[in-house]
């Protein structure tokens, strides 16, 4: 008889959804870590019901349940064979705020920042802080015990935690809390789960040789981050285990709080459903930054101490591993503007005060510090968006890491040791000459005022040979810590990678006692089994296998700059940059931030490309369903590769992918019709005005959309006349400079009168324009996967332009997602590389082009109206990714009355033809109302929209029935 699948009968109880498919597993083997274990199904729970039931589930069949939030743990918290039970999609309501004693109540999936933006109306924070601050949540926190950069002003996590609402192993809610020691010896009375780990605490910790082996051998009590092991040096220093002789009363705590041993325990011990945190006032308004400069590492280590004499609220260190990689993401470059000269070393001290006067005061007295000290080379100080510019460009640094060409990464595994800070520099030196035996340039990424240092071996863990130091540094930083009684785990926690080492951290007879911890939690062994106690090996279950034969794959876009296809996948480290929310600015990721699903981030997509790239037995490794499932609702904004730390550039992965793909199953009949749409468009133009009579009936666009799978209330785009019927001849004087327009084939069929004012505009201004008609860029071809095609208009533009272009006869385009094509795909696609590199060189955006001649003083304001008007702006994905918004924007505000503000967007969600079809309409319009529709529906009826992008000027009118204007549009119109 056939018995039926548990995980069917599971699934059925569940309330949220479960997933044991091989796609989702795969995508959930992995976090930020170098770890993978394939997990035996993925659960999403919707109440604590659900969670019952996976405990349930757990115990009858013998497996785990391993909590995940972002899933960006360092460590490899989130990684296991049972069920990843994923609470980031459900748990996310904060439930209560209590204003007068400062306390908050949340789910665990509420994201810190979402947290504080919440807050800060009632004058609060939630003040331990992560440079993932944007997408981590609070249960993932509570876990690690995180701390950030606030650390040295705020505490870390285990500070602010007031109460734990948690479901025990036995599937019991218990509640866990500050109880003063009359309720401590009840607790020891119960008959259940609960009261046998309150009398297990008791009996462990009590006695006094016990208190003073704790004490002697875990981390220094000064050293505010630790998370070795669990925090029983904690527990003792409360009233139930106080001991005078052996705790001072100052750091005695007044009530026992089970919540000091879950914070930091990793899901290990319960289940966590909901949290209390004690708040903070939010800081000072007046804040200054001085970015300290060192010659070297020493020096700056060495100016640390001295320095937090001061009242700091951030001391943070970089060096120049994380600096120079800074220089070439398009992101980070504006935000380094402050680097002077080559640092090996920066040292970022913030400075808050109420008042100016109270913080220039704090300035100088800081100045004459590190005057005296004479150990930096230079001390700029920067202030307001300078500020947040220089925590963006340290923040970046862990994805960043991720952009070393080939299969050496800088290795987390010793990236979290925390020692006291009269400890720093000579903790240093010693790891520094540890890492030359290795020949190892570590890099150097740093909470220095905590004492805490993010130090990487720069390892391939492809190779057996390095699997090998990888374990062998690992072991000898290890006890180089205990030499300075120090902290292996600060702030990441022990996971797989460390965990191992805690018998030697704290000794084996205090192990012992954690074991024992843990068993009468958690006897069964459900909650995430091998981290802290009984740890999996940290050299196995890696992420690749090591020393494999690396698979051959040939693509027709050029990976070469990455090393191939494999390798560009692998640029992900899985930091979850793409799970940003749209509150927190960026594009990335506009699937995710619709649907909040894993499988529809960037990192999804690398994962789940790697992984079949890695492991398929297909002759052609891209033929698989799971593939083009994931990549379905990628909407090729191409947002990750400037805002990804990492520049993993999915839409290019996405394009060859579905030319791969496609190969093997052929191409549908809506795809063919989409990528060639240029052509119909084209023979559309010629009877423009029965074209529109034909397409705007009821009875055909119905037809129409029905046979290409086209959304019922989406409306299609009105055909123009070509530009070649529209364009005039003109008069003006050109004496400025020659350019050519590239009228492409969105423009040119479909708003032609954009051309004409583009040309118009020009022209007035003074330049000499040339065009060659006719010409098309392949945009639709490449967002369909037609990558042949593509080619073959590359190698046509380029060598149409080959030698037209030059710095002083620019391309210029209009539409971005045309014009950018000469500066990211031909680059992929073109066969005469010099060329097109000459020709990407000398492209520009409309816009950008504008810019620069505004800057050079050819154009002026008094060329323009000086009528008021007011004017909101909606940038191209791709602007954002390749160029900037930053251009529209100046240009648009040139007439001198004009009043411009971005709208802080994301992608519009209409992406070419992605909007149009009938299986993503829903998530389009939802990308929409994220932040573009409500910002234009809000703007005043005298407003003007602008938006440079063909996609979003439909999307804008399909939405919100307003009409958008391109940028030159408008300039057109305002000339004087």
């Amino acid at each position: 008889m056939h018995q039926e699948n548990p995980l069917k009968i599971l699934e059925a109880k569940l309330k949220g959804e479960l997933y044991y498919d091989n796609l989702m597993r795969k995508l959930y083997a992995t976090d930020a870590s170098v770890y993978r274990k394939l997990p035996l199904a993925v659960a999403l729970p919707k109440d604590k019901e659900d969670i019952k039931q996976l405990i349930a589930f757990a115990k009858i069949n013998k497996t785990s349940l391993i909590p995940r939030t972002a899933g960006t743990s360092l460590a490899g918290q989130c990684v296991g064979d049972g069920i990843v039970v994923d609470v980031s999609k459900y748990f996310t309501r904060i439930l209560n705020i209590n204003e007068k004693n400062k306390t908050v109540t949340v789910q665990p999936g509420v994201v810190r920042d979402e947290l504080n933006n919440y807050l800060k109306p009632f004058g609060l924070f939630f003040g331990p802080n992560t440079s993932t601050s944007n997408r981590c949540m609070i249960g993932g926190m509570v876990g690690n015990n995180s701390s950030g950069t606030t650390s040295i002003q705020y505490g870390v996590t285990r500070d602010k935690v007031i109460s734990l609402k948690t479901l025990l192993s036995d599937g019991s809610e218990v509640e866990f809390s500050k109880i003063a020691v009359e309720e401590f010896q009840q607790k020891l009375k119960l008959e259940s789960l609960e009261g046998d780990i309150y009398r297990t605490i008791y009996n462990e910790l009590k006695p006094e040789t016990i208190q003073k082996q704790i004490l002697d051998n875990f981390p220094k009590p000064e050293i505010h981050r630790r998370n070795t092991g669990y925090a029983i040096d904690e527990l003792i220093k409360s009233d139930v285990f106080s001991n005078p002789s052996l705790v001072s009363k100052r750091s005695r705590r007044e009530a026992f709080n089970m919540c000091q041993l879950l914070a930091g325990s990793e899901g290990t011990l319960a289940f966590t459903t909901e949290i209390t945190l004690q708040l903070d006032e939010l800081p000072p308004t007046e804040s200054a930054m001085v970015a300290l400069h060192f010659e070297s590492v020493a020096k700056c280590m060495r100016s640390v101490e001295t320095l937090m004499q001061h009242n700091l609220h951030t001391c943070e260190m970089m060096d120049d591993s994380i600096l120079n990689l800074t220089k070439h993401n398009k992101t980070q470059q504006k935000n380094r503007q402050f680097i002077e000269g080559n640092p090996v070393a920066i040292l970022m001290c913030e400075l808050r005060a109420d008042t100016k006067t109270t913080l220039q005061l704090d300035i100088d007295n800081f100045l004459k510090t590190v005057s005296e000290l004479n150990l930096s080379y230079a001390a700029p100080i920067l202030r307001d968006d300078d500020i947040h510019k220089a925590v963006e460009l340290r923040k970046a640094g862990l994805g960043l890491l991720g952009n070393i060409i080939g299969d050496k990464k800088a290795v987390a595994c010793i990236e979290d040791t925390a020692v006291a800070l009269k400890d720093l520099d000579s903790y240093i030196a010693d790891f520094t000459a540890l890492m030359k035996t290795y020949n190892q340039n570590a890099v150097y990424y740093a909470h220095a005022g905590a004492g805490e240092l993010h130090l990487r071996p720069i390892l391939d863990l492809k190779q057996a040979e390095d699997v090998k130091l990888f374990r062998k540094i690992t072991t000898d930083v290890a006890k180089l810590v205990k030499k300075y009684k120090g902290s292996m785990s600060g702030e990441h926690g022990d996971g797989i990678v460390r965990a191992e080492f805690i018998p030697l951290m704290i000794g084996d007879a205090n192990y012992q006692i954690l074991k024992r911890i843990k068993f009468a939690f958690d006897p069964h062994t459900i909650f995430n089994p091998g981290k802290i106690v009984d740890a999996y090996p940290m050299d196995e279950n890696l992420r690749y296998e090591t020393n494999r034969v690396e698979p051959e794959i040939k693509t027709l876009l050029d990976f070469s700059s990455s090393q191939g296809i494999l390798r560009e996948a692998e640029k992900c480290n899985g930091s979850g940059d793409c799970r940003k929310l749209p509150e927190f600015g960026g594009t990335m990721c506009p699937s995710y931030r619709a649907t909040r699903n894993e499988k529809d981030t960037t990192r999804a997509r690398a994962n789940a490309l790697r992984d079949y790239l890695t492991n398929s037995e297909q002759a052609n490794k891209f033929n698989h369903k799971e593939l083009k499932e994931v990549f379905d609702l990628c909407l090729s904004c191409k947002a990750c590769a400037s805002e990804c730390p990492s520049s993993v550039d999915v839409a290019s992965l996405k394009a060859e992918f579905q030319y791969q793909y496609q190969k093997a199953n052929g191409f549908k009949f809506r795809d063919r019709f989409f990528a060639n749409s240029t052509k119909y468009n084209r023979l559309a133009s010629k009877f423009s005005g029965i074209s529109n009579l034909l397409f705007q009936t009821k009875f055909m666009s119905g037809y129409l959309k029905l046979i290409l799978g086209v959304h019922p209330k989406r409306s299609f785009p009105e055909i123009s006349k070509p530009f070649s019927k529209i364009n005039v001849q003109t008069s003006h004087a050109n004496n400025i400079k020659t350019v050519y327009l590239f009228v492409d084939e969105f423009i040119n069929y479909l708003e032609s009168s954009i051309a004409l004012d583009s040309k118009l505009l020009l022209e007035s201004l003074g330049y000499k324009v040339i065009i060659i008609n006719n010409l098309e860029s392949g945009r639709s071809f490449l967002s369909k996967g037609f990558l042949e095609q593509a080619k073959a208009l590359t190698n046509k533009n380029i060598l149409i332009f080959k030698n037209l272009i030059s710095e002083q006869t620019p391309l210029i385009g209009i539409e971005p997602s045309a014009i950018l094509t000469f500066k990211d795909e031909y680059l992929k696609l073109a066969d005469d590389k010099v060329a097109a590199q000459t020709i990407a060189n000398h492209t520009f955006l409309i816009e950008e082009f504008l810019q620069q001649e505004i800057e050079l003083g050819n154009i002026k304001a008094n060329q323009f109206t000086n009528e008021a008007k007011t004017i909101k702006f909606h940038g191209h994905c791709h602007q954002k990714a390749m160029a900037n918004q930053k251009s529209s924007f100046d240009v648009l505000n040139l007439p001198e009355n004009y009043k411009v503000t971005i709208i802080p967007s994301g992608c519009c969600g209409m992406a070419g033809s992605f909007g149009y079809e009938k299986k993503h309409y829903e998530i389009s319009m939802q990308i929409g109302e994220q932040t573009l529709f409500p910002a234009v529906r809000n703007a005043t009826e005298d407003t003007i929209i602008a938006a440079n992008g063909t996609s979003c000027r439909h999307q804008i009118k399909d939405g919100t029935d307003r009409v958008a204007k391109h940028p030159v549009t408008i300039l057109r119109e305002a000339l004087a």
